[in-house]
């Protein structure tokens, strides 16, 4: 049974924020009472975000402009975070994904290897690193992390560096969640299914039709999910009603990946 306002009082940290499924979380959190830390590299996204979660929910919003890339600056962040709107009690790390580097193994380069190693992977470890003591220090606290199904299974989509970085993730989650959780942090990972929102959505309407007809049957419910079905779960994992869960990956797919 759902404890509405879930957040009410907890100050949640989301990367990524103003992008397509960042912001429906950006939005979902704020609606449940959170003050909410809008995290990304586009300066006007992430302060048109800011304003729709302030006028929208009348929460604590803020926005910062911060390369996950870069230690320094996520420690700073989180800092000013703590600052500003208090905690952080929750981290979500959306930021990155394939970010536009070619699919196809004779394309790719050592720069596009780099970009998305760097950005889902070391990212990812920077956020969780900074953001671990000020959840210790507000008695505990949650993190969601994303993978992907092409972390779990070959993708048809996405290439051999985003496949890569994605089952990392996994790796990082599982051990992570096995270091802090006796400090009361927990630590779950989201495998989203092919949401097709900015690149992904270009990506899949350019594959040849059987190619997308194949992609499309192999998803037993047979259809593509909306935002809502990515956001609902990491919600949940968020929350104090996934209490007794961490170091698990939560499969969001429609059924196209079960695993044993």
């Amino acid at each position: 049974m759902a404890r509405w306002p879930r957040f009410r009082g907890r100050t949640a940290v989301v990367t990524g924020g103003s992008g397509g499924i960042g912001r429906a979380i950006c939005d979902g959190l704020a609606a449940e009472g959170a003050a909410v830390a809008v995290v990304d590299v586009n300066r006007p996204a992430v302060d048109v975000t800011v304003e729709a979660l302030r006028v929208e929910h009348a929460v604590e919003a803020a926005g910062f402009v911060v390369d996950v890339r870069d230690p320094g600056a996520v420690t700073t962040l989180m800092r000013e975070v703590h600052e500003r709107l208090g905690g952080p009690h929750v981290l979500v790390t959306l930021a990155g994904g394939s970010l536009g580097t070619p699919r196809d193994l004779a394309e790719i380069e050592p720069e596009h290897v780099d970009l998305v190693i760097d950005v889902n992977v070391k990212g990812t470890l920077y956020c969780c690193q900074a953001a671990v003591p000020y959840l210790v220090a507000a008695g505990g606290g949650s993190i969601v992390t994303t993978s992907s199904i092409g972390g779990r299974q070959p993708s048809p989509v996405t290439g051999v560096p985003y496949a890569t970085s994605k089952a990392a993730v996994l790796g990082l989650t599982r051990r992570l969640a096995r270091e802090v959780g006796p400090q009361g942090v927990r630590v779950n990972a989201v495998a989203p299914g092919l949401f097709l929102t900015g690149r992904l959505q270009g990506m899949y309407d350019a594959m040849p039709s059987a190619e997308r007809d194949e992609v499309l049957d192999a998803i037993p419910l047979r259809r593509f999910p909306d935002l809502r079905e990515a956001v609902d779960p990491i919600l949940f994992l968020c929350s104090e009603e996934a209490s007794y869960i961490t170091g698990v990956v939560l499969d969001v797919n429609g059924g196209r990946f079960m695993p044993l």
